[in-house]
């Protein structure tokens, strides 16, 4: 009885750690998926905002926020083309709008049950990225598992918990972007193909069995084959860019049927797989074409293009191969002839399909390998090569990343050790390949990258196991054998793995843990929510500029067919706003208007021209151009002779670019990327019109260290309010006011002149925000060989929203004293509507020789038109009329009102001028001297003695007032916080 009890108790002991060893991985994978979703929610709340107005962590998570709201309106549709960016023309928005957001709104449909609101729309939202976050342990530990077994499972999916890089920061709450989606469904589609290749393997799917109808030994393989195609199609699906994982899955293809033929295998089994996975992804793919072209980021050609060229490669190789047996070539020439077959199937192609060549090369060298990143990509933060690569991979990955590398040498060197290699691991070792050249290429597809660190170091920590006969999954029995030294080995392992990603050891801020809790709102999104919602409440909707009513043609949420020729037909009353490209969204989503230039980077090219032009008339001419259809820039992006533009611009158009919206980072430091898209380079703007290496003294700096960024549109609107303008008047800054801006330069105190470098070029720094200039500036100003020189400093709002208008001509005429070319001026006091108060508006123009004048101004006296009328309701008005005054031998001045009619629809004004009680003055005095030429003799002395002692007051003025000015610089040499480097 004892005895039979002692067996059943073993039976059940073995039972119970037969099902620990079988089903231990499902509680651990729950639970390190449960960490992922914890850590990326941390900060949830900081998304929260109090009048429930959405609050996002990113610019592009602005734009994901209108498609998902769109495909709510929509469902199930998403937005076929948006109407309410790229103003004139609309875009296509391929990226957006994709499976990404049809999964975030179905699920958000359920929890609403069929109708949710706004708010669950955007909680939903908000947890859904880090959802999928935690979805992608699952096929990261069924990679693993397939490469290390159980263990090396377990270990890819805490590596990929603890990793706190690009995958973390790009997964959090609030960024509501389609990169987790990315990583999910590429995992998903790598899995798919590891696991159809091996089925393959196994089964060998020949091309004599399909022949005879053999179809039973054929259906797993199929079906297996099927389902890695559908997973590539949902990854494109999720992001149209995706093709390049097609082109990886082409290398790997092309690089495995070599391998098996050389080897003496046949490649049928191999090839099956390739040609029905992607025939699968080229129907598929072909279904989801929306926009005629090759464009990598549209559904168009390229995707199904692309794998059906795959597919066809596959069964062409496997034909081929058959060939060369049939001829009795030598094996190890076969891998010769289909280099040279790709070789020539790219010229072909570069010949008969030039887009499509200049599509999947420049997508090679721009986001694969690291050749040629065009001005876009180097413009874009996150698409910049990493400056210090390794750096960069130890802060993502710690030294998980050269345990990688161990791993995929392991991985290669499994035939060379004698031990099997299947087409899985090749497939895994071209894959991590290609990720690591896009990691290096552009800063942000480390995102990828975390999915070849958690999968290879699968693969090293069982084959490091292998080696020193360690099987953590052998019973408990076998378990208690193990060597001392072993558990050493394992200890070293585990260090290497995970002790850089963890509390205590990682730097302060460092883990995944601290990196999720440090999340909140993008910055830019914040600054701007003042000005874009203002812009939203005082201006009128898109179709009723003016007094137009077609506003009813432009709805939100409205559809709109793809237009035949690319380019919207906006009705009557519409209108677009001006800025960088960089809050297109925030200009969409924010305050629903229509910017001309997006993060898409559409119009970025004519949004430079604009913003970087040298005179008011030539950005007119640039605008007017865009309107008419007409590209202001020539084919090397420099802006066309103004002449040339004015003839080419026949009539007015109706699609005008109304309202300009400035910020302090397009005059700080995104200027030199503005410059980048279009011609002149930065350096023009920035370099003085001095001779390299030329003598500049102390006192000269002010007058000589002029450059032609000061006459940049972005600095006059920015920085002087528009004075001196014609079309253009403030009507709106936020009240947030920047830390400011100082330039200056570097002076040898000894001969009180403009230091210059080696190669001649002045040292002086230009427009250098003062925050980024603090650390430079305390250096220099502690130096006893250098001066700092103080060329300006100046404060303003972090956003400030022009209109442009057609102006008020102001005419008048001076008396019959004036002289041609006597100075008119035009003056108003204006009120900011902020506490930095009123400021002046000041216009010059020259008497002609008629005696007569006009000048026009875009400000009004009065607010009779609001946005009910057409028009925009300024939060910036005038103080009182304007003061013309005409400087000359006999002063006059005038006051008017200029009504806002007069502004908008470009009318004239008669001013009517007076001469001046100070000219008056002068002369009642000269009369005075005339008839009484006794006195003015007798205070002639008086006269001569009081101006000597002026002199002498003067003087001691003068030094008393030196004093006060070196004590005031020192003042403000410490009081500004200034900077991290100089200009060139």
């Amino acid at each position: 009885m004892s005895t039979e009890t002692e067996r059943a108790e073993e039976r059940t002991e073995s039972s119970v750690l037969g099902s620990w060893a079988e089903w231990y991985h499902v509680p651990v994978v729950g639970a390190v998926m449960l960490f992922m979703f914890w850590v990326r929610t941390q900060s949830y709340e900081a998304f929260l905002t109090e009048d429930g107005t959405p609050a996002l962590a990113g610019i592009d998570s602005w734009y994901h926020w209108r498609t998902i709201q769109w495909t709510a309106e929509n469902y199930p549709q998403t937005m076929p083309y948006e109407v309410w960016t790229g103003f004139p023309t609309g875009n296509y928005v391929g990226q957006f709008g994709t499976l990404f957001d049809q999964l975030i709104v179905t699920a958000a449909m359920i929890v609403g049950l069929g109708d949710p609101s706004s708010s669950t729309l955007y909680t939903v939202s908000l947890f859904a990225v880090p959802a999928m976050a935690a979805l992608v342990a699952i096929p990261v530990f069924y990679l693993g598992r397939r490469l290390g077994g159980t263990v090396g499972g377990l270990v890819a999916v805490v590596l990929l918990a603890l990793a706190p890089g690009q995958f973390l920061v790009r997964t959090t709450a609030g960024q509501l972007q389609h990169h987790v989606a990315e990583v999910l469904f590429m995992a998903l589609a790598v899995l798919g193909m590891a696991v159809a290749l091996r089925v393959a393997e196994r089964e060998q799917p020949i091309y004599e069995l399909a022949a005879d109808r053999n179809w039973a030994p054929l259906r797993e393989p199929t079906l297996y084959s099927v389902l890695a195609g559908v997973a590539l199609a949902l990854y494109i699906w999720v992001w149209p860019p995706g093709v390049v994982l097609i082109g990886i899955f082409g290398v790997f293809f092309a690089i495995q049927l070599c391998l098996d033929y050389v080897r003496g295998i046949s490649p049928d089994h191999v090839a099956f797989v390739g040609a029905v996975s992607l025939g699968v992804t080229a129907v598929a793919t072909a279904l989801l074409i929306e926009e005629p072209g090759t464009s990598v980021t549209s559904f168009g050609y390229l995707q199904p293009g692309t794998a059906a060229l795959v597919a066809v490669g596959c069964l062409f190789m496997a034909w081929f191969a058959r060939q060369w047996n049939a001829r009795g070539i030598d094996r190890r020439l076969y891998p010769g002839a289909i280099a040279a077959l790709i070789v020539g199937t790219f010229a072909v192609m570069w010949l008969v399909l030039p887009e499509f060549y200049d599509t999947l090369v420049g997508n090679l060298t721009g986001r694969i390998i690291p050749l040629d990143p065009d001005a876009g990509t180097l413009t874009i933060q996150e698409a910049q090569p990493p400056e210090d690569f390794t750096a960069h991979v130890f802060d993502e990955f710690g030294t998980a990343f050269y345990t990688m590398l161990a791993g995929l040498v392991l991985l290669a060197a499994r035939p060379l050790l004698g031990r099997e290699h299947r087409a899985e691991y090749t497939l895994i070792l071209v894959w991590s390949l290609f990720l690591l050249s896009m990691s290096a290429t552009q800063i942000r597809f480390s995102y990828y990258l975390v999915l070849a660190v958690a999968v290879v170091n699968a693969a090293f920590v069982a084959d490091v196991l292998r080696l020193f006969d360690l099987d953590l999954q052998r019973g408990t029995q076998a378990l208690r054998g193990i060597e001392t030294y072993q558990i050493i080995i394992l200890f070293v392992v585990v260090v290497l793995l995970f002790a850089p990603l963890l509390p205590v050891v990682a730097a302060d801020g460092d883990t995944a843990v601290e990196r999720g809790e440090a999340t909140g709102p993008h910055p830019d999104a914040m600054v701007w929510e003042e000005s874009t919602h203002w812009l939203e409440a005082n201006t009128p909707e898109p179709g009723n500029y003016g007094g137009a009513d077609y506003a009813d043609e432009l709805e939100y949420y409205g559809s709109y067919d793809y237009p035949e020729d690319g380019d919207f037909d906006y009705p009557a009353g519409a209108y677009g706003v001006m800025s960088w490209w960089d809050y297109g969204h925030l200009i969409t989503t924010q305050a629903e208007r229509i910017p001309h230039s997006n993060p898409f980077q559409q119009n970025a090219e004519t949004a430079s021209a604009y913003l970087t032009a040298e005179s008011e008339r030539e950005a007119e001419l640039i605008l007017e151009a865009i309107a008419a259809g007409e590209d202001p820039l020539d084919d090397d992006d420099n802006v066309r002779p103004l002449e040339e533009l004015e003839t080419a611009i026949e009539d007015d158009a109706d699609e005008q670019l109304r309202y300009v919206m400035i910020d302090d980072q397009m005059a700080g430091g995104k200027f030199s990327a503005m410059t980048a898209w279009s011609g002149p380079d930065y350096d023009h703007y920035v370099t003085p019109d001095v001779e390299p290496g030329e003598s500049i003294d102390r006192e000269d700096v002010d007058d000589r260290l002029k450059v032609p960024y000061e006459e940049t549109m972005v600095a006059d609107l920015y920085f002087d309010d528009a004075t001196g303008m014609d079309h253009y008047r403030l009507v709106h800054e936020n009240d947030e006011r920047t830390a400011g801006f100082v330039s200056y330069a570097l002076i040898d105190p000894e001969t009180d002149e403009v230091l210059t470098d080696e190669t001649g070029q002045h040292q002086v720094a230009f427009n250098q925000p003062l925050q980024q200039a603090e650390v430079q500036l305390s250096q220099f100003e502690q130096s006893p060989d250098v001066d700092v020189e103080y060329i300006d400093d100046r404060e303003t709002a972090g956003v400030k929203t022009y209109e442009r208008v057609a102006g008020a001509t102001i005419v008048g005429t001076a008396d019959a004293d004036a002289d041609e070319g006597d100075v008119v001026t035009a003056e108003l006091e204006l009120d900011s509507g902020t506490d930095r108060g009123s400021f002046t508006y000041e216009q010059e123009t020259e008497v002609d020789a008629d005696g007569e004048f006009e000048l026009t101004v875009p400000y009004a006296t009065d607010d009779e038109l609001d946005v009910e009328d057409g028009y925009t309701e300024s939060a910036v008005e005038a103080v009182d009329d304007y003061t013309v005054t005409v400087e000359g031998e006999t002063p006059q001045e005038g006051d008017l009102e200029v009504p806002e009619s007069a502004v908008v629809d470009g009318e004239t004004v008669e001013v009517e001028l007076e001469e001046t009680e100070l000219e008056d003055a002068e002369n009642d005095g000269a009369t005075e001297d005339e008839t009484d030429g006794d006195d003015a003799d007798a205070a002639e002395a008086d006269t001569e003695t009081a101006d000597e002692d002026a002199d002498d007051a003067a003087a001691n003025d003068a030094d008393a007032e030196a004093g006060a000015d070196d004590a005031g610089a020192d003042d403000t040499a410490s009081s500004l916080a200034p900077a991290a480097g100089l200009a060139d």
